[in-house]
């Protein structure tokens, strides 16, 4: 595993520290996805990917008007299902993949979504990452998912020095060991609104004693 030299990495005092700090600050967080069902979940999460969480709560209700269940998706025309979600980054092959995903889930899964990461990662578009987010928010599955917040969180706080999303994965999954699920969205809301990229507010930080550094870290 590629590893950085940039970070000194938390001990494990202050892993315990951070771990208690998050679960107490964010005790019941969720996605900020908007979505009724599982099938509502999955798409949202597929749009997520490079893409904002209200970009996507804003493009979803007219796309799941039209296609309300994976039998409707499956049957769409791609051109419209991109006329629909044109304003959501990388919108070409996403409405590929989503029309090939609900085919999969009709012809291989009965029209049920798997709740099984390895089935999960068998539907088109569908990668480890989306997987974890999906059973994370869906069954609180023990599961860590590491997309740009929660990578650069862990290397400000020195819980990971590792160079790739799935590197630093296996880091938090290993130190942190139970309530991954709570941690993940945690971390994925400390990042967006208090651990920012560019100007993050150490003002309002209640983990600033454990920060190792205010370098915006991006995975390779």
């Amino acid at each position: 595993m590629a590893r950085s030299k940039k970070v000194k990495l938390a001990t494990r005092k202050e892993i315990e520290a951070i771990k208690k700090l998050l679960l107490e600050h964010y005790p019941d967080s969720v996605t900020e996805l908007h979505y009724r069902n599982l099938y509502e979940l999955l798409v949202s999460v597929m749009l997520s990917a490079q893409c904002t969480d209200k970009r996507v709560n804003i493009i979803t209700p007219a796309l799941f008007e039209k296609y309300p269940d994976p039998a409707a998706l499956a049957q769409a025309d791609v051109e419209e299902v991109k006329a629909l979600i044109r304003t959501c980054s990388f919108f070409n092959n996403k409405a590929k993949n989503l029309v090939a995903m609900a085919k999969m889930v009709m012809e291989r899964y009965g029209g049920e979504i798997p709740l099984d990461e390895k089935e999960l990662i068998k539907l088109p578009g569908v990668g480890q990452k989306t997987a974890h987010v999906v059973m994370i928010e869906y069954t609180g599955a023990n599961l860590m998912a590491v997309d740009t917040h929660v990578f650069r969180v862990a290397h400000r706080l020195g819980l990971s020095d590792a160079t790739t999303a799935k590197g630093t994965e296996e880091d938090l999954v290993r130190k942190f060991k139970t309530d991954l699920h709570r941690l993940h969205q945690a971390m994925v809301l400390f990042g967006r609104y208090i651990c920012k990229a560019v100007k993050p507010e150490c003002d309002k930080c209640f983990l600033t004693q454990y920060c190792k550094s205010k370098e915006s870290f991006k995975a390779k």
